[in-house]
């Protein structure tokens, strides 16, 4: 039996190629990975507006007059967290609901506001009286401090 002494594998050149090939890879998509990752926590926080939102739109539709800033009954207690990103809710006089973000582990997101406001049938913010028929979240002009590439397409003033 004859035994050759064959050697196979990579060299040296081929291994630092692929290696080059996936740092250049891991570069470009990981940026767009955190954005995206930052999204879809954003989308979880939005869920704390749901139950005022829908006192907000009650109240308005059915032609009741505002209870006053803080005294929607949807508002969180101070100190407990509503969510694991949303630290507090509250609301203004005209129904305007604003959330406190925070365990986004993300200097950019962390400790920032985010706002959903009632809009009547002309596009402007709902009064005591009118009918809210949509709604505008994520502007800045309404307080919003969230950077608009972080917050889900749906959120974007």
């Amino acid at each position: 039996m004859r035994r050759t002494n064959k050697q196979a594998g990579f060299t040296i050149i081929e291994v630092m190629l692929v290696t080059m090939i996936i740092g250049v890879l891991a570069a470009l998509v990981l940026p767009s990975i955190r954005v995206e990752t930052a999204r879809v926590k954003m989308s979880e926080a939005l869920l704390a507006f749901g139950t005022c939102r829908n006192m907000v739109t009650e109240l308005y539709n059915s032609g009741g007059d505002s209870p006053g800033a803080g005294n929607w009954a949807c508002e969180s207690t101070l100190g407990v967290p509503v969510s694991v990103y949303v630290d507090s809710v509250t609301t203004e006089d005209d129904g305007l609901i604003k959330v406190s973000l925070r365990g986004f582990n993300d200097l950019r997101i962390d400790t920032h506001d985010l706002t959903l406001t009632p809009l009547d049938n002309t596009g402007n913010r709902a009064v005591a009286g009118s009918i809210a028929k949509r709604w505008r979240c994520g502007s800045i002009a309404d307080g919003t401090s969230v950077p608009s590439k972080f917050l889900p397409g749906t959120c974007r003033g």
